[in-house]
């Protein structure tokens, strides 16, 4: 009979409330999505079809995150040994670069349309973007209510989409209403130019937080020098070196670190005394702790301060 690996902490992470929030959000999304573009092509308004771009990227952009919720669900095993809670970075990194490309594209488009413009048809363009405001602004408070319950990078990076769609609807509305009292329609590209630095300004953010996240840089709030002294404060402590903190995904954290320890101290004690403050004063409970001799472990001329 094969015993289970047995960990102190599971790398799993059941997100029940995120989880409905974004089937929701992903039906209303794709549907809205097919409004849009017949709207756009109907309007021949770039603002709404940079709208509908940028709602199709949503589609893929929570088909990802959905995915993500449900392989955080999964076990690790011998392979995955930190489980699949990663993907959700990944996830988060993929959107954050398709808002990128999405800014990038509308740019484009608008340069093109501001030197050469096109007429627009301000009653489709206008009952689509009143339509998809209310579309968006159901969507972005949901999933503003799913991130107070449930703190996740991976529903950041949604909400970021639709933070983006709710400016682009607004955009549209005011676009419409110049253009309406002004007649200048290179207003359409300009807007959904304006509209399009917000959207890279959100994919940038989300790009950085996640690349953080992926290059497993100390994450915000600590102090890894901070950590260091609190555990040479610890009786018995000599030294730490080989002091690692990063993260997993959001708010799962793991910490490494080699420490000297005397010799007549219990290394059993000394491990289970440091554990213990890191979880109090920290919150890190998945910390692993090696004791090491330098006169046994060679660490070179960093090791014989330590010796005799």
């Amino acid at each position: 009979m094969k015993m289970e690996d047995y960990h102190h902490l599971r790398h799993v992470k059941e997100q029940q409330k995120s989880k409905k929030t974004l089937w929701i959000s992903l039906f209303l999304t794709l549907f809205f999505t097919l409004v849009e573009i017949v709207g756009g092509l109907l309007a021949n308004s770039l603002a709404l079809l940079s709208d509908s771009a940028h709602m199709m990227s949503d589609v893929v952009a929570l088909g990802l995150s959905i995915t993500a919720i449900y392989l955080a669900t999964r076990n690790s095993n011998s392979k995955y040994t930190f489980g699949f809670l990663r993907f959700e970075i990944i996830a988060s990194f993929v959107n954050g670069l398709a808002l990128i490309i999405i800014a990038m594209g509308i740019f484009v488009e608008g340069i093109k349309r501001i030197v050469t413009p096109r007429e627009v048809d301000l009653t489709y363009m206008l009952f689509v973007a009143v339509l998809g405001l209310l579309v968006n602004i159901i969507l972005t408070v949901v999933l503003v209510r799913s991130t107070r319950k449930e703190n996740n990078l991976n529903i950041q990076s949604a909400l970021w989409h639709f933070f983006g769609d709710l400016l682009n609807s607004i955009g549209v509305i005011v676009s419409a209403i110049l253009i309406y009292f002004t007649g200048r329609t290179i207003l359409d590209p300009i807007i959904s130019m304006v509209i399009g630095g917000v959207i890279l300004v959100g994919g940038t953010k989300i790009i950085r937080e996640s690349y953080l996240i992926l290059m497993e840089a100390v994450p915000n709030g600590y102090d890894l020098e901070k950590i260091r002294k609190d555990i040479l404060e610890i009786d018995g402590v000599v030294d730490v070196h080989e002091l690692h903190l990063w993260t997993i995904t959001t708010e799962h954290y793991s910490l490494v670190a080699h420490v000297f320890v005397h010799e007549e101290y219990q290394s059993f004690n000394l491990i289970a005394n440091i554990n213990q403050m890191l979880k109090d004063k920290y919150s890190l409970r998945h910390c692993t702790v090696q004791i090491e001799n330098p006169a046994i472990n060679n660490h070179g001329l960093y090791g014989q301060h330590f010796i005799g």
